[in-house]
């Protein structure tokens, strides 16, 4: 009887994020996660509880010298994502490496050239990718009911913001470069996704108009980005990062490779949470209401009022984190590193949306000047448009 291949995995960064891992662990068809590291000692006994069996660390680096472990989440924070992924991919370790790729438009950069010299496999984990609403808008738009996509917006209504942050070290552009990049880099992946090409130049604006007036914490208390309805309006609360220097509404305007044009427009103390998409193109309109579990994509290809579509797609909730898309990102990232089955996302659309991101947040911050995208030389893009092979 043929023995089944184990494939170990381990987890850096087990609280949080780490979480998107739990779809990996999969003993039955033979993926394990074995270990986990974290500088936290409470995240590392939940991730105990979990997993009893699994090794423990407090140093990444200790994990990354376990040559039975294969595959590597990446779920700590933003500015820990160039160092943590360069260092495991040079490990050998194929990577699902958690949004945005990293913070700067270099780091991405440093990243691909390592994943490209050591062949070890690079995955970024852009789930909305997997979200059913967006899979439902990209084949509607793919099957040309709506013809030649030539307009598309996003309003993202984070009501949220100020629990998820304002209160931790996303406040700070030293670790997130902004929010834009942070919270957008999902929006920007999609619609560049949907419409079929990246961005060339940008436009910004952006304010920190809110968060800057709001009661902050002393800097010996730790960080406590805990949801809470009750925590609002921002202006009667307290507990806020004692150093908050990322805008807290983002405004961008884009111009597309291919001659279409986009906007996205981020909004962090809006009491309703919600991105909503619209893609126009020469023979029609889509839209989402709701962005998953139970919601709707809503279709016009006459003209008449907005309050009567043409046709109203009703899509189901799915099971698992993230409207179901978690569990999905998580399979895709197994076959593509077991089988070679392409996925969905692309290392090079996640450091194109961080690099819209950067230079959004630059023009923002520098006058609101027009700001070319860096272009990447093209046997980067031949190698990960060929499955990194």
């Amino acid at each position: 009887m043929e023995t089944k291949k184990i494939h170990k995995i381990g987890v850096i960064g087990v609280g949080g994020r780490g979480c998107v891992a739990d779809s990996a662990h999969l003993p039955e068809k033979g993926f394990v996660i074995s270990a986990g590291a974290d500088v936290s000692e409470t995240a590392i006994e939940k991730f105990k509880e979990k997993y009893p069996e699994a090794a423990t660390y407090t140093d990444y680096k200790e994990l990354l010298a376990d040559k039975e472990i294969e595959m590597v989440f990446i779920t700590a924070p933003d500015f820990l994502h160039e160092e943590m992924a360069i260092a495991a991919l040079e490990a050998g370790k194929h990577i699902y490496l958690e949004k945005p790729m990293a913070i700067s438009i270099e780091g991405c950069d440093r990243i691909l050239a390592a994943a490209m010299r050591t062949k070890s496999k690079l995955y970024i984990g852009h789930n909305m990718r997997y979200f059913p609403v967006v899979l439902k808008m990209k084949e509607i738009i793919d099957s040309g009911l709506i013809g030649d996509i030539q307009c598309g917006w996003c309003r993202h209504f984070v009501g949220y913001g100020g629990d998820a942050y304002f209160r931790d070290w996303h406040s700070e552009q030293k670790n997130t470069c902004g929010l834009l990049l942070q919270k957008g880099a999902h929006d920007i992946d999609v619609m560049h996704w949907l419409m079929g090409s990246y961005t060339k130049r940008v436009v910004g604006m952006g304010m920190l108009s809110v968060y800057d007036k709001c009661g902050r914490r002393d800097e010996s208390t730790p960080g406590c980005a805990k949801w809470d309805v009750e925590q609002y309006p921002p202006l009667t609360q307290t507990g806020f990062s004692p150093i908050i220097n990322v805008e807290d509404h983002n405004m961008v305007m884009m111009q597309l490779e291919n001659g279409a044009q986009m906007t996205y427009m981020q909004c962090h103390y809006s009491p309703d949470a919600e991105r909503n998409y619209t893609f126009i193109g020469t023979e029609g309109r889509i839209e989402n209401i709701g962005d998953y579990g139970d919601c709707q994509v809503h279709v016009w290809t006459r003209r008449g009022p907005r309050a009567t579509p043409d046709i109203v797609y009703h899509l189901k909730p799915k099971s698992g984190s993230h409207g179901g898309a978690d569990p999905d990102i998580v399979s895709a990232f197994l076959d593509f590193v077991t089988e070679g089955k392409k996925p969905n996302v692309s290392p090079i659309a996640a450091r194109n949306s961080v690099a819209t991101g950067v230079m959004g947040h630059y023009s923002m911050r520098n006058g609101n000047a027009p700001q070319d995208i860096p272009a990447l030389p093209q046997d980067v893009i031949d190698y990960f448009e060929n499955g990194q092979k």
